[in-house]
């Protein structure tokens, strides 16, 4: 699953550890899921949504619907 997380994040001068602060996880499970190799829980994505000003729809594209 791809994600915009990195863009958002950035968009808000938030680093991945700020991010994982935010959202009581790591900044090496921040860096997982940027990096696609790391699929949260539907909990931690809404979280991160939340954090990001944003919903989990814009956050994440699932591979089936990726061109």
């Amino acid at each position: 699953m791809k994600n915009h997380i990195k863009a958002f994040r950035k968009s808000l001068t938030l680093s991945q550890a700020d991010l994982a602060k935010l959202c009581k996880v790591s900044r090496q499970t921040i860096n997982a899921i940027e990096n696609d190799k790391y699929d949260p829980t539907l909990h931690l994505a809404f979280d991160i949504a939340s954090v990001l000003n944003t919903t989990v729809d814009e956050l994440f594209i699932s591979d089936s619907n990726r061109k």
